[in-house]
């Protein structure tokens, strides 16, 4: 999944795709490199990000969204979005899947949207808001938190009669250093929730941090942190950089796919 963010302040990217020119261009430039998903985010949920107004969230995505459908019509499309009232607008113009880092918590009306349409969701766990949630984050056992956690969120969903669901333990959302690793250790206990895992590590601070480097700086630590999880079972990579991204699933793939020689 290649991540298109029309921010000016998001981490890494911030600003560089907000146009239309600039976001088709960076939309082709990832397809080419393999992406199966083009993921498109206006408003920054970077930690201490301040919150924007809806229209300023919808005025960035408007100016991208349409074109980019119209462009590449046959391309899974998800919008990265807390408000009920941006899905549907981005629904309206051929979004396929709403990836909700707040997983209904800050919008109650983001459920019964997804009911009522019954489009495909990401459900994200995030301890906090993008506000505060790296405000001494704590857990008991984040794994077997987030377990519970996923289980009661999810059984209300298919309550609704909602099936299309992936989770994503969100790295980094309400997380510290060895909260990050330690799902990401605990990645195969997910399964158990019956949902395709999504994973956004890319250039993230559990790299930055642990390495002491900038997010510039954090290829390669998201190239190991990738492989890891691709071994315990993630579905789907969230990403920057889709070339590197698509060639270390080939090579996980072809790995676990080689007959094992020991007698």
């Amino acid at each position: 999944m290649g991540i298109l963010n029309a921010t000016p302040d998001s981490f890494f990217d911030g600003g560089k795709y907000s146009s239309k020119d600039q976001g088709l261009s960076r939309v082709s430039q990832m397809l080419t490199e393999g992406a199966d998903w083009i993921d498109i985010g206006a408003a920054s949920s970077r930690p201490h990000s301040a919150v924007i107004e809806l229209e300023e969230e919808w005025s960035r995505l408007n100016a991208l969204v349409p074109h980019i459908r119209k462009e590449f019509p046959e391309v899974p499309l998800s919008v990265d979005t807390w408000r009920a009232e941006i899905a549907r607008r981005a629904w309206e113009e051929g979004i396929d899947l709403v990836n909700d880092i707040s997983a209904g918590s800050l919008d109650s009306k983001m459920w019964d949207f997804i009911e009522a349409k019954k489009v495909p969701y990401c459900l994200m766990h995030m301890q906090g808001s993008p506000q505060n949630m790296q405000d001494m984050p704590s857990y008991d056992n984040v794994v077997a938190d987030q377990l519970k956690w996923f289980s009661s969120r999810l059984a209300e969903l298919r309550s609704r009669g909602l099936s299309d669901i992936l989770i994503d333990p969100g790295f980094g959302f309400g997380k510290d250093l060895k909260h990050n690793y330690q799902m990401l250790k605990g990645l195969e206990a997910y399964h158990h929730l019956g949902c395709p895992i999504l994973v956004g590590l890319s250039r993230k601070s559990m790299i930055n941090k642990l390495l002491n480097i900038t997010a510039v700086e954090a290829l390669n630590g998201t190239t190991v942190l990738h492989t890891l999880a691709l071994q315990k079972g993630a579905a789907i990579l969230r990403v920057h950089d889709v070339k590197e991204a698509k060639q270390t699933i080939e090579i996980s793939q072809y790995f676990n796919s080689v007959p094992d020689a020991l007698i």
